[in-house]
């Protein structure tokens, strides 16, 4: 006989996710000694946020308008160089409305050119719009669909680029979510000093590769097509001037590593680059095409080093050598392209941080409220229901053992707000105990012998448990899709909490009751 449905594989199967949570939610009880001993499958615990461990909160701002500038300073480039292949006349070719929905403007000294304006301006980029009037005023701009989609990109990769620099200086368990249109919200437990983070968020490290405009630079003054930009020369900035042509040759996007080097004999400080295909060919283009000429190696606008093309360069791999004091600046340079270029600059706007001291207290008034809670829903299911009350008890501490043990192998950070998750959880975890109690009393009123209340009772209160967590999995899901931060947390520490009650509900304490009543062989219930 099976009784009350339980065949050995679903009692094995039971017993072993009781014994598997045991085991993982047993490296947030053991000191950091014992814990490096383990297995590193076992290595996996709670981690605790901002409000728990204390740290540094900041909320930067993404200047699309720069990225903007530059990709019209880039287009009007390219316009001019497109019309000149063309043999098409234009004055006045100039950037209108650089604060807002910014456009090109030229008119173009034929109108009867007015008819290939499109075309050609279409194979500069298909995401231009072109409106030519009649008297051959030409006004360019950007499909306002791609623009947006193009600001969606700029502040995911921003995103992304800010995850690798934060994991470059070792901060563990950041928190990194996008906020509003253009705004980031970073927060770093265990951080007292975000000033080295933020030096580092806040420098782009946007390299690119230019070609040197020679004519501009004999005469001194930047020409249509290119900028007199500073040349950092032995740290000394703003010392020297060169003529830098605007047209981007190879972009620092196709960088996929770079490496602090010493010359062996020279003892000369460098950094050693290396391009991906894209990055390697273009590379390999521009070096053929320019022996002899001289190119520069543009970093956050200023020029770093401009050496001079003696060979091609097919195997994408480069060297900026010179300008380095120290072997540490080349480091710094080198984890700065490592960890990517950002698309945009940063700008820290707000900045808090939240000390150690205050994180302990709300460890310990959230550890408080959870005892306490444990021990009033304890109490009150043995006083209501008795030896059952007891099952039930059993039951909820299993319940948040597999509870941490979920958010441990998912690496979950707790917040406050996920204590209040875990407190709600653990009234809830008992409510569907009361829904199979108070359903199995009113089948022993009925007169139903106790074998078949106790059947009934589980299995008619099952609908009602299911439907009730459905719909509580059904609010956490949507404050985990809408919400951020702490909402999120109390969300996920609701939703796998709801998840482990229904099991140690419908399994746990019915296979505690079966065992009792197998073993006892009892006519009554003491319920």
């Amino acid at each position: 006989m099976i009784l009350f449905g339980f065949s050995q594989t679903r009692k094995i199967t039971i017993i072993g996710a009781c014994l598997a949570g045991i085991i993982f939610c047993l490296p947030n009880m053991v000191s950091n000694e014992t814990f490096e001993k383990f297995p590193s499958w076992l290595q996996h615990t709670v981690s605790l946020g901002l409000d728990l461990r204390g740290g540094s909160h900041l909320q930067l701002v993404v200047d699309l308008k720069t990225v903007n500038a530059e990709f019209l300073s880039n287009l009007l480039a390219d316009v001019r160089s497109s019309l000149r292949k063309e043999n098409i006349g234009y004055l006045n070719l100039r950037i209108e409305g650089r604060e807002n929905n910014p456009t090109l403007f030229l008119e173009l000294r034929d109108i009867t050119h007015q008819h290939k304006i499109s075309a050609i301006i279409k194979k500069i980029d298909s995401a231009l719009l072109t409106n030519v009037t009649e008297d051959g005023h030409v006004t360019i701009s950007v499909d306002p669909i791609v623009s947006q989609n193009r600001s969606k990109q700029i502040i995911e990769q921003s995103i992304e680029v800010i995850r690798r620099r934060i994991d470059e200086t070792g901060t563990k368990e950041p928190s990194i979510l996008r906020q509003g249109s253009d705004r980031i919200i970073v927060q770093l437990p265990g951080v007292d000093d975000p000033q080295e983070v933020k030096k580092r968020l806040g420098q782009t490290a946007k390299m690119s590769f230019h070609m040197v405009d020679s004519g501009a630079q004999n005469t001194g003054h930047a020409g249509p097509d290119s900028t007199m930009m500073d040349y950092i020369r032995n740290g000394d900035e703003g010392a020297h001037k060169i003529a830098v042509k605007n047209q981007i040759s190879v972009s620092g996007e196709h960088l996929i590593d770079a490496q602090a080097t010493t010359d062996s004999q020279t003892g000369e400080i460098g950094v050693a680059l290396r391009f991906n295909n894209v990055g390697a060919r273009k590379f390999a283009e521009i070096s053929a095409n320019n022996i002899g000429r001289q190119f520069a190696i543009v970093l956050d606008g200023k020029v770093l080093t401009a050496p001079v093309f003696r060979s091609a360069i097919p195997n994408g791999n480069a060297e900026i050598s010179g300008g380095f004091r120290s072997i540490k600046e080349a480091n710094e340079l080198a984890l700065l392209l490592r960890a990517g270029s950002l698309p945009a600059p940063l700008k820290v706007v707000e900045e808090r941080t939240v000390g150690p001291s205050l994180g302990a207290d709300s460890i310990h008034d959230g550890r408080n409220a959870t005892i306490i809670a444990f021990l009033l829903v304890s109490i009150f299911m043995f006083l209501g229901y008795s030896t059952f009350g007891f099952f039930a008890n059993v039951a909820l501490i299993f319940n948040m053992v597999l509870l941490f043990a979920g958010l441990s192998l998912l690496q979950a950070t707790l917040t406050l707000p996920g204590i209040a998750g875990i407190a709600m959880t653990i009234g809830m975890a008992v409510d569907a105990n009361v829904l199979i109690y108070e359903r199995i009393k009113e089948e022993i009123r009925a007169g139903t012998a106790a074998l078949q209340a106790i059947e009934a009772g589980f299995e008619r209160a099952m609908t009602t448990i299911i439907d009730s967590n459905l719909t509580t999995l059904i609010a956490a899901a949507v404050l985990y899709e809408f919400g951020s931060g702490p909402i999120r947390g109390f969300a996920v520490t609701t939703a796998i909490g709801i998840s482990v009650s229904m099991f140690t509900a419908l399994s746990v304490t019915k296979l505690i009751t079966a065992w009792w009543f197998k073993n006892k062989q009892i006519n009554s219930l003491p319920i």
